[in-house]
């Protein structure tokens, strides 16, 4: 999917600029579609090229004034008729699972750091997707939100969201217990950091009788002659 219905969907919330749609996918969006700033006024530009969308200037005193955008009656359509289409399979490329597959020969703490702080991304992001929770709701329960509300989409998106971000707390946090589990039962850093195994320890010689150094010379000179 390209960037293109993302920006259309995010305006069915009513006109707005480009830096009000930054903020927009900052908060809201960027739980199922990531963009630059920079990327979505290259997007809205195509957009009014193509008459999904048009615009409009507001003055402002005191500062620059700003142009605002609304969706145009075909953008509906385009973006209505985007929705019966079949969407792509999610595809998954996370550079901490690659890392996670390795640790058995790789730096075991410098993984269990990674894991550490994916989760307080995690917890960062849900306590952001609460305080949207909280504005969305506006003092009501959910039952009565989804009753009274005119759009259910955004809500629809923000549970995904936290509901991805939970995910990713209960899987750190059991990544956590197992590698702390084999560390204790007797895992050890080896060079570079690979956890190896404890194997039993060496067995400790005897020391060698002046019988068993006696044996062993004879075996030698029988063998140089």
């Amino acid at each position: 999917m390209s960037l293109k219905y993302a920006v259309l969907a995010a305006l069915l919330e009513g006109e707005a600029s480009g830096y009000d749609l930054a903020k927009v996918f900052d908060v809201s969006v960027a739980n199922f579609w990531s963009a630059t700033p920079q990327q979505l006024y290259r997007e809205l530009d195509r957009l009014a090229a193509d008459g999904l969308i048009e615009s409009r200037v507001v003055e402002q005193q005191r500062r620059p004034n700003k142009k605002v955008f609304t969706l145009t009656g075909a953008g509906h359509d385009a973006l209505g008729a985007f929705t019966a289409k079949a969407p792509r399979p999610t595809a998954i490329r996370d550079e901490l699972l690659v890392m996670t597959q390795a640790v058995d020969i790789g730096d075991r703490d410098a993984v269990r750091a990674s894991v550490e702080e994916r989760m307080e991304w995690a917890r960062a992001k849900l306590d952001r997707y609460e305080r949207l929770r909280e504005r969305l709701l506006a003092g009501r329960d959910e039952a009565a939100f989804l009753a009274e509300t005119e759009r259910i989409g955004p809500y629809l998106t923000l549970m995904r969201g936290r509901s991805f971000e939970e995910e990713n707390l209960r899987w750190g946090q059991r990544v956590l217990e197992i590698l702390d589990s084999r560390a204790a039962a007797g895992e050890k850093p080896g060079a570079g950091g690979v956890a190896r195994p404890l194997g039993p320890p060496s067995p400790v010689r005897a020391p060698r009788t002046d019988d068993q150094e006696a044996r062993t010379r004879g075996a030698r000179a029988a063998m140089d002659g």
